[in-house]
């Protein structure tokens, strides 16, 4: 089971509270006492969600409303912006919900919005959470928020004999992981893509940053994520968080137990003013949107999600799904030319005849994907640097991304990037693909057996020029010499990296590519 990121990237969910004794230990006490952060934030209380989309409130009930989210700190604002002012639901579905300074202000906004009385619901894949079992039922206890575990079994609340049971006697399900990532509020709004809730998504990290790509959708098609994310909450893979843990919370109901979380998220050490007032600011950004015609609205908009459990479980580690299908039909279908962007591309006899059968009539494939120098999984890369001459054979033409590449900074909009000394490595996380120029898929699937056969994954197919113009407009600029590198017969970057990283990629050639 090889999880797609660092191991430092953890679902303790109530960090906060380690923190706040790390905090209560600092050589200035006093001064930490004395500053109320929070009481200089105020929630502007005039405001609300259904005014804000009043004016486009009509054309929701037919039509999807589409405005691809490409830089971290834009994406992030959104999703801030969207949590304060739900009325009613907000549901959240991820792979992973780090604690590091995002996923703390994320925690800090969902606790406010139950306090307001908004219901909220969150799925989280068993795989990545490394809770302390207290705070997780602390989060767990506020009356507005339920907490569900995706396929529990090898990690929350089981020791290691149990896990070693778990993967030897069920290995297939074992390695069902729920790669989905949606944030659905009001049932109306929804975004989706490939960012997970982490620093490193959303420009926050001070060493290695994300590349990444989400799609926000407004009206119509949220009813259709909404469907999905309900199926997957009334799945029997989904446990209640309380239900998988049984020792005793003496603590958890006291009524000051979020304090901690909201100081820390008040702080602007932690949470940067500058984006703080770029939510503040995120209504007159939304008009000026609607008013440049980058939200495009559109008849259908088609939202594709893998059922719980992925498949039939009858051919061994295979078996495909929704997802993968309309991939492939997307593929068998595509006319003049394919570009793609995936962090990991790992292929199969399946797909590499795939793409060579594409190129046989005439279709032009471009596929960028991590350098060894950007990527974050030497597992998966593994086993790409294995085939890639085979890829190269079938006439695609690949590009990996560059560490250092030239438009991060474009992108990459953190606030505190600027004040660095040094500049973030910048890793390829976007899973997108524009196909003849008029259709564009963004969702969480990666070019991978995993998310073929195993993850269950989404993706949201548009049929827009508009659209497919402005995401391929990035592609382009991501193809330059500055930013990545092409790969032919005799060349390659594995180079630009130390001997060490290069030793580790080479030792995980082991490793089966299917549960890669």
């Amino acid at each position: 089971m090889i999880a797609h990121m660092k191991l430092s990237l953890k679902f303790n969910v109530y960090l906060f509270i380690v923190l706040s004794v790390c905090l209560a230990c600092s050589e200035d006490k006093s001064k930490e006492a004395a500053t109320d952060f929070c009481s200089q934030i105020h929630r502007n209380e005039n405001v609300t969600l259904s005014d804000e989309l009043k004016d486009v409130a009509e054309v929701m009930k037919t039509k999807t409303g589409v405005y691809v989210l490409e830089d971290g700190s834009g994406s992030l604002v959104a999703r801030a912006w969207l949590c304060e002012y739900a009325e009613k639901t907000i549901d959240i579905q991820y792979f992973i919900f780090s604690t590091d300074n995002v996923g703390l202000i994320a925690c800090d906004y969902l606790v406010r919005a139950a306090d307001r009385g908004v219901k909220i619901r969150i799925i989280v894949d068993d795989i990545m959470v490394d809770a302390d079992i207290q705070d997780l039922l602390t989060f767990s206890s506020h009356e507005n928020i339920t907490v569900k575990i995706y396929n529990p079994g090898v990690n929350l609340g089981k020791n290691i004999f149990n896990k070693i049971k778990k993967v030897t006697t069920d290995f297939r399900g074992a390695n069902q992981r729920m790669h989905n990532k949606t944030l659905i509020v009001d049932g109306k709004v929804v975004i989706t893509g490939g960012r997970n809730i982490a620093d490193e998504y959303f420009d926050y990290d001070h060493e290695y940053n994300f590349r990444d790509r989400d799609i926000l959708l407004l009206g119509k098609a949220s009813s259709d994520v909404q469907k999905s994310f309900n199926d997957f909450w009334n799945s029997t893979l989904s446990k209640n968080v309380t239900s998988l843990i049984k020792e005793d919370a003496n603590t958890i109901y006291l009524d000051n137990r979020f304090d901690k979380l909201h100081e820390y998220a008040c702080n602007p050490d932690n949470f940067w003013p500058q984006v703080r007032k770029r939510i503040e600011n995120l209504p007159a950004t939304f008009k000026e949107i609607k008013k440049s015609g980058a939200l495009v609205w559109l008849d259908d908009v088609q939202f594709v999600s893998d059922i719980p459990g992925k498949n039939d479980k009858k051919k061994g580690l295979g078996g495909g799904g929704n997802s993968t299908s309309e991939l492939i039909k997307l593929i068998k279908n595509a006319k003049a030319s394919i570009n793609i962007q995936t962090p990991y591309l790992i292929t199969t006899e399946l797909s590499q005849n795939l793409f060579k059968d594409a190129v046989d009539r005439g279709v032009k494939i471009r596929i960028l994907t991590n350098s060894l120098a950007s990527t974050d999984n030497v597992e998966a890369f593994s086993s790409y640097q294995t085939d890639r001459i085979k890829l190269l054979n079938t006439g695609i033409k690949i590009y990996e991304f560059r560490p250092d590449a030239a438009e991060r900074m474009k992108i990459m909009t953190g606030e505190l990037q600027e004040k660095l000394d040094h500049k973030p490595i910048f890793g390829l996380h976007a899973k997108s693909m524009v196909i003849d120029g008029t259709v564009t898929v963004i969702g969480t699937f990666n070019l991978d057996p995993r998310s073929a056969n195993l993850n269950t994954e989404c993706i949201v197919i548009v049929r827009s020029d508009k659209i497919s113009k402005g995401v391929l407009k990035g592609m382009e600029e991501e193809f330059k010499p500055e930013n990545s590198w092409e790969i032919t017969h005799v060349f390659n970057p594995d180079s630009e990296v130390s001997s060490l990283k290069r030793f580790k990629t080479w030792t995980r050639k082991i490793l089966p590519k299917e549960i890669l």
